[in-house]
């Protein structure tokens, strides 16, 4: 689905890898086309650590605020394509909203990499993911007009979702569509209207879409392409327990960076003294 000097985009959980998995995620993301990559569920751990240290010796521009408190996770964004910060005002827990600006041959464009909380049935969990949907929503309603994609683990489903399941609350099928409400659109669903795929899939076989992309509207018209790449998720060995998600864009790169392979990035030798 990608080209080169395109601006298409990656979603990936990475579900906190340990140092061992995270050396076989690099292998796999150094390998995929997209020129930015939007790695959710990070931690401040030794596996997400290393994959910033490797791609930023090897010349990527990466976005990583680290979630400070101890179990907290949040948003890495990797790209080959300069960027510098945008604004997407969420301040409760900032770390999962990470937002960043590269430019095309049509203008500026923003991606943004959400990591919606997860919660249990518990009244804080739950009050806890309502107040981050909320901060959320209003952010993308007060956004910029030009061309923006969101992408991420929305930890949300469609209110159409096939199946459907009774736990989820009004204020989650409410966050989905509150991105209808501020011009944009599902790029999964606006080139798969009836499709049934999902990107986690549990023990008893239950599979949710909890992975989404949507675009602007100046960007609807011109997608090449949205699907859910499955295999870190299936192969032997997962590197995952997601699908990732790809998103094709018909607009052009502009400020491409010089990069080499992260993989083969040497490690700094420490100092003896």
């Amino acid at each position: 689905m990608s080209r080169p000097g395109t601006c298409d985009v990656l979603t990936f959980n990475l579900n906190n890898p340990s140092r061992e998995r995270a050396e076989r995620q690099l292998a796999y993301l150094a390998a995929r086309p997209e020129a930015v990559l939007v790695l959710t569920e990070t931690a401040d751990s030794a596996g997400c650590a290393f994959l910033e240290e490797r791609f930023t010796a090897a010349g990527y521009a990466v976005a990583f605020p680290r979630p400070g408190e101890r179990g907290e996770r949040g948003v890495m964004i990797v790209s080959r394509l300069a960027t510098r910060p945008a604004a997407f005002p969420v301040g409760y827990l900032p770390h999962r909203a990470v937002s960043v600006t590269v430019d095309t041959d049509e203008g500026p464009l923003d991606v943004v990499g959400l990591y919606v909380p997860s919660r249990d049935a518990s009244p804080a969990k739950k009050e806890r993911k309502r107040r981050w949907l909320a901060e959320c929503a209003a952010a993308l309603r007060g956004g910029p007009a030009g061309a923006r994609v969101v992408v991420g683990d929305f930890n949300v489903l469609e209110p159409e979702h096939t199946p459907r399941y009774r736990f989820f609350a009004p204020f989650e099928y409410e966050f989905y569509e509150a991105f209808g409400g501020a011009g944009y659109v599902d790029a999964f669903r606006a080139l798969h209207p009836a499709a049934l795929e999902y990107s986690w899939v549990g023990k008893t076989g239950d599979g949710y879409r909890y992975d989404h992309a949507f675009v602007s509207g100046s960007l609807a018209g011109g997608l090449r392409g949205c699907s859910y790449v499955h295999e870190p998720r299936t192969m032997s060995g997962r590197l995952t327990d997601h699908s990732a998600l790809a998103v094709g864009l018909a607009v052009a790169a502009s400020a491409p960076l010089a990069v080499t392979d992260p993989v083969r990035v040497e490690e700094p030798v420490p100092a003896l003294f």
